[in-house]
């Protein structure tokens, strides 16, 4: 905080000093009194004993963000908070304007506070400084200030209190009595008011970080992408930059969602006659897994993952190669499929269900075991039998087939390519039921992880783990279930050299791993290289961060974010229980899919899209380009079923920045009244006060040898010359205007007669009654005007008759014979100047 001096609080009752030149600068200084510091003391041990809850939030209930570029005015929150380019220019231009309208002593005295407080909607914490965080109550125009600094405020700045706020209660608050005006702008939470906001360890160690609870959960937040989906099995996008999204459902259909979350009403692909599935709850059978080319932009083709059944009795699983449709690029050709590999399963479980390319471009098949229980098939199971292909990591070449008439080729570093024992196509083997893996994109500047392949493999009866994937790898089932040993004899085996998994959790956290992914996206840069998965039994979601140092992961739990903590439009703090599968979308960022009731037939599927309330990406980083998509047929469009946090839509009781009101318009004159009902200008102009004004300087005087004031003395004279010798006229009557608008207008006063000149006053004033215009005669009040002015008047019953006609139209024409006024005030300076 920076101020000039320190100044002793005021006594109850004190007013606002006026402005000289040494206001405030001499006082002397006062120590406080006891209770003030019994109550400093009491503030400050609030502080360090009370923990504060370290949730940033912005006026526009949003989380903060670091800048992309550097910010000239609010420098202090150039590193993280609630301000862009836009908004710190907005704040410079508001500030300045204040100051021009500051004497010498008052910039002097005040410059640097009212910076201090104009710069706090750039906090991080700006939503707690103005009681934001509350949708349905007004924000503060000023923000939360500790009683302390509001009492050097109220010393030095009071006289700035009416270009901040048009709080009435303030302002006479601020002019009356200062300890009633700093106990309405103080916060009942200490911890958040200024400055104390930016001395607490508690909240400022947190900037920039994930919001951690006392049990240490990442505390996360949810919007809704997706619903009434059966059994949502995977999410994906095409890699083309359509940015649309597949959404695969076990029965055997998949849906094209674009990017504006609307539903194709066709689907992209329909397979469901031939997809073996039931509506048993947990029911693993389906179709379960699909991948697109990575070159699907130029050869339209993509392969599926599916269980089929012969004959009634033998179920298999079956990889196939599709293409789009020629004729429309939201449809697959539904007679394009190829068969590249039948797999028999020997029960009705663990049927993985995993398709991928890495970033090898060959395609990664993940098989589970063949189900049942612990494996039982063969002398080892198939998990450690090379030459099966159940339980296992497979890796092909889809680009090409073989001399034997395969529809596909074996990699050439594949690592029992040249083992008569074992399968060529094996990659990895070990495995139980891995289900969902996904390719890391590696980090965004350093590349660092790129390709690695993590998978979810799911344990037996004790343990789920997390794995790596690598070349040859085997990743100990059945011999061991996480780290520990479940078969002893193959456990004991010298010659297992098994790779152990990066994490395992036991079944008192979850009984179901669902793979993830590593967060590369943009629009949540913390979350950057989190692993963030989950458990498709209890509902978790959890997170695993990487010691680079130590080669190790930790890991990271995640909760729903409070109320508080998710009060953003559109947000949303829980969602369904069974946790399905998890997907990235073309700009990187993260979603998962979860079921209430998880049968094949139920619509009970949401798409969830993870969000992280602490921080976001600077204001148009994460902006996509994507590239158009011709729709043929009609769309839904997304409505949404989830219980938001706040209400849909819900806005800002006061979108900040606001544009304050600067008293910068011309000085009201005797002939201008404030309406006190309405708020409204009347205006008052009597052709005298129009001649009282200041003659225009020589230097642009369109007559040199004669005033203004004299040159239009003359012409009334010559005017009523002329209108003596047409006749004699009835006597003059005055007649007084009302004219009732909805709006307030402004009104011009013009001299409308050539035989008088002297037309002195049309007052115009807002009838609460009727919208009609009508006029009186013989108007006291304009008497007495002209009474004051020496002036005599004579009007002639048909030029009032044209007054009326001009009025009853409300527009605003000009007499031939009518003159403008050579000078008017403008609106930003105080000096007269031509039309």
């Amino acid at each position: 905080m920076t101020s000039k001096q320190n100044d002793a609080l005021r006594p109850s009752g004190a007013v606002c000093a006026p402005l000289r030149a040494n206001t405030s600068r001499n006082s002397p200084k006062q120590a406080p009194s006891a209770p003030e510091t019994i109550f400093i003391i009491s503030v400050m041990l609030s502080v360090l004993i009370q923990p504060a809850s370290a949730h940033p939030q912005c006026l526009d209930f949003e989380p903060p963000f670091k800048p992309q570029w550097h910010l000239e005015f609010c420098s202090q929150y150039e590193e993280f908070g609630c301000c862009d380019q836009r908004a710190d220019n907005v704040i410079a231009e508001r500030y300045w304007d204040i100051i021009e309208e500051l004497e010498t002593a008052g910039k002097e005295l005040c410059e640097d506070m009212l910076k201090e407080i104009m710069c706090q909607e750039c906090s991080p914490y700006a939503a707690h400084l103005y009681d934001a965080e509350d949708p349905y109550t007004p924000v503060r125009d000023l923000p939360g200030l500790c009683f302390g600094y509001c009492s050097e405020f109220h010393n030095k700045c009071c006289h700035v209190l009416k270009y901040l706020t048009e709080n009435q209660l303030l302002l006479d608050t601020s002019g009356r009595d200062m300890p009633t005006f700093c106990s309405i702008v103080d916060l009942s939470d200490q911890d958040y008011c200024y400055p104390n906001v930016l001395k607490s360890t508690d909240l400022n160690s947190n900037l920039g970080q994930v919001v951690e609870d006392p049990r240490g959960c990442l505390q996360m937040c949810l919007t809704e992408v997706a619903n009434s989906l059966r059994n949502p099995v995977l999410m994906l996008h095409s890699g083309d930059e359509t940015h649309r999204m597949f959404i695969a459902e076990q029965i055997g259909f998949v849906w094209v969602y674009l990017r504006d979350g609307s539903r194709l009403e066709q689907p992209f692909l329909d397979i469901s006659g031939d997809v073996l599935t039931t509506p048993w709850l947990g029911d693993e059978r389906g179709f379960l897994g699909m991948a697109f080319h990575p070159k699907y932009r130029h050869n339209g083709r993509f392969f599926i993952y599916y269980s089929i059944q012969f004959n009634s009795k033998v179920e298999k699983i079956r990889i196939s190669e599709m293409k789009v449709s020629r004729n429309d690029m939201n449809i697959a050709d539904p007679y394009s499929e190829r068969v590249i590999l039948e797999i028999e399963e020997p029960a009705a479980n663990h049927n993985g269900g995993q398709l991928l390319f890495g970033r090898d471009g060959y395609l990664y098949i993940f098989t589970g075991d063949g189900g049942k229980a612990g494996d039982q098939f063969g002398k080892h199971g198939n998990g450690q039998n090379k030459s099966a292909l159940l339980g296992k990591a497979l890796r092909i070449d889809v680009d090409g087939s073989d001399s034997r008439g395969k529809p596909y080729r074996i990699p050439p570093d594949n690592p029992f390519s040249g083992d008569p024992d074992a399968r060529p196509e094996v990659f990895a083997y070990g495995v139980r039921n891995m289900w969902r893996c996904s390719v890391d994109r590696g980090d965004p500047v350093s590349g660092y992880g790129r390709g690695r392949i993590f998978c979810g493999d799911v344990g037996q009866n004790r343990y789920e783990e997390i794995d790596i994937i690598i070349n040859g790898g085997n990743y100990g089932w059945r011999a061991k279930e996480g780290f520990e040993c479940y078969d002893i004899k193959l456990c004991q085996n010298s010659s297992l050299n098994d790779i152990l998994p990066i994490f395992a959790y036991n079944h008192h956290v979850g009984k179901s791993v669902t793979g993830g992914y590593v967060y590369r996206g943009c629009e949540s840069p913390n979350l950057n290289g989190l692993y963030i998965f989950g458990d498709f039994m209890s509902g978790r979601l959890m997170a695993l961060e990487e010691d680079k140092t130590a080669g190790t992961w930790k890991e990271k739990s995640i909760c729903m974010g409070s109320t508080t903590t998710c009060s953003f439009p559109g947000l949303i703090n829980h969602h369904h229980k069974f946790i399905i599968s998890f997907a990235e979308d073309e700009a990187g960022e993260l979603y998962f899919l979860a079921t209430s009731y998880p049968s094949a037939m139920s619509p009970s599927g949401t798409v969830f899209k993870f969000m992280d309330p602490s921080r976001r990406a600077p204001p148009g980083k994460c902006k996509q380009k994507p590239l158009p998509v011709k729709v043929r047929g009609n769309k839904f469009p997304f409505v949404p079923r989830e219980l938001t946090v706040l209400k849909t839509n819900e806005k800002p009781t006061r979108p900040p920045p606001r544009k304050y009101k600067l008293t910068t318009k011309p000085p009201v004159t005797s002939g201008q009244h404030r309406s006190r009902t309405t708020g409204a200008t009347t205006t008052t102009m009597t052709t005298a006060t129009k001649m009282d004004r200041k003659p225009p300087p020589k230097a642009v005087t369109k007559n040199k040898n004669k005033s203004w004031k004299k040159e239009k003395e003359q012409k009334e004279k010559d005017a009523q010359i002329k209108k003596n010798t047409v006749g004699k006229k009835s006597k003059p009557q005055t007649r007084k205007t009302t004219v009732k608008t909805s709006v307030r207008v402004k009104v011009k006063t013009q001299a409308n007669q050539t035989a008088t000149n002297s037309l002195n006053s049309e007052k115009l004033s807002e009838s609460p009654k009727n919208n009609k215009i009508s006029s009186k005669r013989n108007n006291p009040q304009m008497k007495n005007a002209l009474k004051s002015t020496g002036m005599k008047i004579q009007m002639s019953e048909r030029e009032l008759l044209i007054l009326s006609n001009k009025t009853k139209t409300n527009v605003n024409v000009k007499s031939k014979k009518q003159k403008k006024l050579p000078w008017v005030r403008s609106k930003h300076t105080k000096n007269a100047r031509p039309l």
